[in-house]
């Protein structure tokens, strides 16, 4: 009655646990509650844990790690295939173990508690701008109502502060009320999101990869910030394609036969590095193109023959495959033709 691997579960209050023995026989299945999931790992022999990646998971995959368990984490679209008949939590962790006994299974890469930590700051920076920029939209839409037209940008607020003091705009006064509102909000959120970059910024300027990719072009402070949450030093991708291909920036294919069909780009991975990256490379089309840099060549012969937004996918691919080099060689980028 050995249990060779774990299958685990996890949920907000308990876990279901599944365990295999060597010929695949189930020799343990149980609830555990949370609380103490901690004392039955502690009280069970070394063997592999698996956990399908999810909230908690990093914690507990470090957790039983640190209790001398061979531990990793499993993404929730490799182990669905497995489940067999319904779906219920037993049946979820008895996936769990088939999909982690597969010899070509892709596993999560383990945060350290440091880098979780770092990404819940970034994490509610993005939902503060995402926040801020709600209050502008609709303080526009606002005005468009009474049939006032400003045009959008970050002076826009200004603008609505102005136009709630100014008395020869005839607006309700239950109107100048909800924008006077809507400015106050802006302002607070501004000074949060000011505030809470400061402190990405303390944190950036003491990490050795956020400064090497800081110094290729296009990569500023919340790229590197948010690349150093995720990624951390890019050891787990064997190559700069697999990196790229994580951030969703190759091409999707639909082959059969002879016939290989390439689509437009994947979108798989994380949405909001994709975003930054494709951002960094729109900043450098527009800022690198006629200066005499390394990489003009190279930019004005893709916008020569592409369309400008596939140009940019294709310099956010670059990026991502530069950033992968600059975190594995552990060396700053050295400008050279691309």
């Amino acid at each position: 009655m050995t249990i060779k691997t774990l299958g685990v579960d996890l949920g907000k209050f308990s876990c279901h646990v599944i365990g295999q023995d060597q010929h695949g026989k189930i020799v343990e299945k149980r609830k555990v509650a949370l609380t103490k999931f901690a004392e039955y790992l502690i009280n069970l022999p070394p063997c592999a844990i698996f956990f399908e990646a999810c909230g908690g998971a990093h914690h507990w995959c470090r957790k039983a790690r640190s209790l001398g368990h061979m531990s990793k984490m499993i993404p929730a679209q490799f182990v669905k295939p497995f489940v067999k008949s319904n779906k219920n939590d037993f049946n979820d962790a008895e996936a769990i173990c088939e999909a982690a006994q597969r010899p070509t299974m892709r596993f999560a890469h383990l945060r350290s508690e440091a880098q979780q930590a770092f990404g819940c700051l970034l994490k509610l920076r993005e939902q503060l701008v995402e926040e801020r920029t709600a209050i502008s939209n609709q303080a526009h839409t606002f005005l468009l109502e009474f049939g006032i037209q400003q045009n959008k940008g970050r002076g826009f607020i200004s603008k609505v502060a102005d136009i709630t003091e100014d008395a020869e705009f005839d607006l309700p006064a239950a109107l100048r009320c909800a924008l006077f509102r809507l400015v106050q909000r802006y302002k607070m959120i501004d000074n949060e999101i000011s505030e809470l970059e400061w402190e990405i910024t303390a944190i950036n300027n003491q990490n050795d990869n956020c400064k090497r990719m800081q110094s290729i072009p296009g990569v500023g402070l919340i790229t590197s910030s948010f690349i150093e949450a995720w990624v951390g030093n890019g050891a787990q991708f064997k190559t700069a394609r697999d990196f790229a291909a994580w951030a969703g920036l190759v091409p999707k294919q639909k082959s059969t036969g002879d016939k290989t069909n390439l689509l437009g780009i994947s979108k798989r991975g994380n949405s909001t590095l994709r975003k930054y990256l494709i951002h960094g490379a729109r900043s450098v089309i527009q800022w690198k193109l006629e200066e005499d840099h390394a990489w003009s060549p190279w930019i004005k012969k893709l916008l020569a023959s592409k369309k400008k937004t596939v140009a940019v996918v294709a310099m956010a691919n670059k990026l991502a495959r530069i950033i992968w080099a600059v975190l594995t060689k552990e060396q700053n980028y050295a400008a050279h033709a691309v």
